[in-house]
């Protein structure tokens, strides 16, 4: 398969600008951070700031076989996800967003002030660009560690307990949406879901905070090898989590 889209570690790193600071990293670890405040009424959350732009991929899109097989990888990013790029692209211009000066956090936390295009695409960029870089190739001994693990615990009994809740949340997802691990403005890790292409930094969404994990749970992500077995694709999904771009977000 002809990975077009798919850049070398070399390209990537160009094109983000910081290949002088991505020495010794994963490629996938290449965040800038924003604060959050206009929609938590001066809470300090952070959260991982996203261009406007779509960016390459961090891996090949084979290289999250076999849960997720490379054919849908390669029709999400360059097909849906490119889509919501450029729909974004075009609903900042005709609502005279000034991309020098706003960030997308920031508009998503006042999106309620937006045309429903600006909502779903949006949150559909930022929603997608978060999740490829909380993927990486599998692991067969993946899991949180460190003081993620122990917030998890904290919070929510044992991280088996923590993965169930989330598992439930995309599951339970009426329709297509996310499941998502937040930090509310409290400290606390929750979990829940929106439905679309809404997200926790939005202010029109019920499950607010600053998100850690995302999963996308819309048929395009999985239907071609899980067809209606959501479940599956869910259990396949967990051996793909990059724990520690997680515990940097958090």
């Amino acid at each position: 398969m002809n990975n077009k889209f798919n850049p070398t570690r070399r390209d990537f790193i160009k094109q983000t600008g910081k290949a002088g600071l991505a020495a010794g990293l994963s490629i996938t670890v290449l965040p800038s951070w924003a604060n959050i405040n206009d929609g938590y009424g001066g809470d300090t959350g952070i959260a991982e700031e996203i261009p406007f732009e779509q960016r390459p991929l961090p891996y090949a899109y084979t290289d999250l076989e076999p849960a997720i097989d490379a054919l849908t990888m390669e029709i999400h990013y360059s097909k849906h996800a490119a889509a919501y790029a450029k729909n974004l692209a075009e609903a900042l211009k005709a609502e005279g967003v000034d991309t020098g000066k706003e960030k997308l956090t920031g508009l998503l936390s006042r999106i309620s002030k937006y045309s429903a295009k600006m909502r779903n695409n949006g949150g559909g960029h930022y929603n997608h660009e978060f999740f490829w870089r909380s993927m990486r190739a599998a692991s067969e001994n993946n899991g949180p560690s460190g003081e993620l693990a122990a917030t998890i615990i904290h919070d929510f009994g044992s991280v088996e307990a923590f993965k169930t809740q989330f598992s439930d949340a995309g599951k339970n997802r009426f329709g297509s949406g996310w499941a998502w691990l937040v930090k509310t403005k409290e400290g606390k890790l929750v979990v829940g879901s929106t439905p679309n292409q809404d997200n926790p930094l939005m202010d029109t969404s019920e499950l607010r905070g600053t998100p850690l994990l995302g999963l996308d749970v819309w048929e395009h992500a999985y239907y071609l090898k899980y067809q209606n077995r959501r479940p599956d694709y869910i259990a396949a999904w967990w051996k793909l989590v990059d724990w520690e771009v997680v515990g940097k977000r958090m």
